[in-house]
């Protein structure tokens, strides 16, 4: 009934609009108005933006693809229950039980009501919810999904790892080499950052956010940034958003230089790592030099950015895009012709174009299998509004289209520092606006939605009067394709997992929070 309704028309007519939320609407629906969402859903294409809760309320996020409308819709919850949307958005799911680990929130006819976020380990349960329980005293052992057949065997993985690397289990079902089905268990580096962050004065949750994950700390801080200018109805000096991108993709080029290495690296070519390898250490080494840290953690701050380039910054940056054009084609020029690696990547961990548009999964997992969508290109953000850059977008589905999506990227990121160190504006003010997010009598609730390396990342942020964090919510581009891992390894060898995760390089901590 609803399929080709467009989200604000259906919204308008089940939902009221929440005063004061920005830069997209938010409804309030009843429980029947939440039930037309989802027979809504069942019969088009928005995509789910993130779900969230809070006592006694839930909320969510969606994109109408084809328009690019956005919109915030919530529903009050006095019982503490809520229908849930995992079948027709099965991204939904581990979201709901994370709002249900932490706020004591039921989904309702859920497609799976497992525990997630709490591993029994916490000193009390539900701990954002306004009566928390006391642990339960003999937890049982968390109950993975029943595989039956002949000759299958199980092999568990984690959740401690050989490197250093961030924790996770991973439990196979394998018939001999091949792979069955592959079941993950994450949440071990939950760190309650959603609870920290509750009562923070901003400039503290802003630090909070550039910790979510340490590899996109630019893009967390960015989409925490944007959320609470939003929400204020800030607006950041000219040079400062023209920074905030060259730093993003700065950050961009050094985590896909890794990604390729790493990849090459599990398919037994360390020499590609070594190479990759030395590029990304030159990229982190101009990026300290232009703004004083090597991940370019806490620059991007509420009102605009702790710091601005150094008199020499403009040739340093032109100086490592000139130097990454040189090194870096040859490269790509052995990976494409390297026939062992190429028989490691092709086809190998494929996902479907179905699934990731059913997960609503971005970055180089979306594109790789023709999700074409961007946040740096709709709904859009300054300054990409006012420079030329391409998307790519593949077919194949694969770990080599996965790697050629990061090698296209970083070529348009070069191209993007290019066209920002050209045309960045003159300082006419100051670079922040450090008191404006802190000023008495201002609250408001605001969203963002970022550009990450992984994805887009969707920050919710309600403020209160007195300039303190009521409510955050950062959802990773990790949750929507640490699901599609599971299906990308199915008929795999087990061998080839280790090539599959890193053609993904899905965030732990981003994801645990």
């Amino acid at each position: 009934m609803y399929g080709e309704e467009p989200l604000f028309g259906l919204l308008n007519r089940i939902g009221t609009p929440v005063e004061g939320h920005r830069p997209w609407p938010r409804y309030r629906l009843g429980r029947d108005g939440w039930l037309r969402l989802i027979e809504g859903l069942a019969g088009n294409g928005w995509s789910l933006l993130g779900l969230w809760g809070e006592p006694k309320a839930v909320h969510a996020a969606f994109r109408e693809d084809f328009s690019g409308d956005i919109a915030a819709v919530s529903l009050d919850c006095p019982q503490g229950r809520f229908p849930s949307l995992s079948a027709v958005r099965p991204a939904a799911n581990r979201l709901e039980r994370a709002a249900h680990d932490l706020y004591g929130l039921v989904a309702e006819r859920t497609t799976d009501p497992r525990p997630w976020l709490d591993h029994d380990a916490w000193g009390v349960r539900r701990p954002l919810s306004e009566q928390p329980a006391a642990p339960v005293p003999n937890p049982g052992p968390y109950t993975f999904l029943p595989v039956e057949g002949d000759g299958l065997h199980q092999i568990p993985v984690g959740p401690v790892h050989a490197g250093i690397i961030e924790p996770g289990h991973f439990r196979f079902t394998a018939n001999g080499e091949t792979v069955v089905r592959l079941e993950e268990r994450l949440g071990y580096v939950h760190r309650g950052v959603e609870g920290l962050m509750q009562g923070r004065p901003v400039a503290e949750a802003a630090k909070l956010a550039a910790r979510i994950s340490g590899d996109a700390t630019v893009a967390h801080s960015l989409a925490f940034a944007r959320a609470v200018e939003a929400a204020l109805g800030v607006e950041v000096p000219a040079r400062a958003v023209w920074l905030r991108a060259l730093m993003a993709e700065l950050e961009r080029i050094a985590n896909h230089l890794g990604d390729i290495g790493a990849i090459c690296n599990d398919a037994a070519f360390a020499f590609m790592l070594a190479q990759t390898s030395q590029l990304r250490e030159r990229v982190l080494r101009t990026a300290d030099a232009c703004f004083g840290h090597r991940l370019m953690m806490d620059r991007v701050i509420p009102g605009g950015v702790a710091t601005d380039l150094p008199e020499r910054g403009a040739g340093l940056l032109l100086e490592l895009v000139a130097e990454l054009r040189k090194r870096f084609p040859p490269l790509v020029a052995i990976y494409d012709g390297k026939a062992s690696l190429q028989d490691r990547t092709v086809a190998t961990g494929f996902v479907s174009a179905e699934l990731v548009t059913r997960f609503g999964a971005g970055g180089h997992v979306g594109r790789a299998s023709g999700r074409d969508q961007d946040a740096r290109r709709s709904p859009g953000y300054a300054p990409y509004d006012e420079l030329s850059f391409e998307v790519p977008v593949l077919t194949e589905g694969d770990v080599n289209a996965r790697v050629w999506v990061r090698i296209r990227e970083v070529e348009q990121s070069l191209s993007l520092i290019e066209q920002i160190v050209a045309r960045l504006p003159a300082i006419s003010r100051g670079l922040d606006h450090p008191s404006v997010p802190l000023e008495a009598g201002r609250g408001g609730e605001g969203m963002a939605l970022v550009e990450s390396f992984r994805g887009e990342i969707l920050t919710w942020v309600r403020l209160e009067g007195e300039g303190t964090v009521a409510r955050c919510h950062p959802r990773d581009p990790s949750w929507f394709q640490w699901p599609l891992l599971e299906a990308a390894i199915g008929g795999n060898i087990v061998a080839d997992f280790p090539l599959c995760n890193k053609s993904f390089n899905c965030s732990y901590a981003g994801h645990d929070l």
